[in-house]
């Protein structure tokens, strides 16, 4: 029977698993996609920018309501970070990322957390989002498989 003390020893001396990288660029897989009663886009390309614990993503999305880019930056240590009017932060839960993320809209207040993870094979990053809104809450899957890369250029190139 081994010791207790050893046990607690040797897990502590156990290094700790690296963060995923999470850097490519990202297409959202509709079919894999739940969005529920709010309509999917047609199209989005996450490009993300990571070397823990600095996290940049540039998002285009194009759809019903036309299409926008948005720019986004947190740290993966929990500090607070402004987006915008968003406030939020970054963190990790084991080997999965946790992004909270706030901010007032005529007097109210809305939020969301996302869980990103990411498949052993590196290659589908799964983001899962609860959002609370003030008249009820609502649950997003957006499934993104990582694109190749090629010397040719990344991004928007096939739009």
């Amino acid at each position: 029977m081994l010791n207790r003390a050893l046990v607690v020893a040797a897990l502590l001396a156990m290094p700790l698993a690296a963060a995923p990288n999470l850097s490519g660029s990202w297409m959202l897989n509709l079919a894999k996609s739940q969005y529920g009663q709010f309509p999917a886009p047609e199209v989005m390309v996450r490009q993300i920018q990571h070397k823990d614990p600095s996290l940049s993503m540039s998002t285009y999305q194009k759809g019903a309501q036309g299409e926008v880019t948005t720019e986004l930056k947190y740290t993966t240590d929990g500090k607070p970070a402004v987006n915008g009017e968003n406030k939020g932060s970054a963190h990790w839960d084991n080997d999965k990322l946790v992004i909270e993320t706030s901010r007032e809209y005529q007097g109210t207040k809305l939020s969301q957390r996302e869980e990103w993870t990411l498949s052993a094979d590196g290659k589908t990053l799964t983001i899962a989002t609860h959002v609370k809104l003030p008249n009820g809450e609502f649950d997003v899957k957006q499934v993104f498989e990582k694109a190749p890369t090629s010397s040719a250029g990344a991004g928007r190139a096939n739009f």
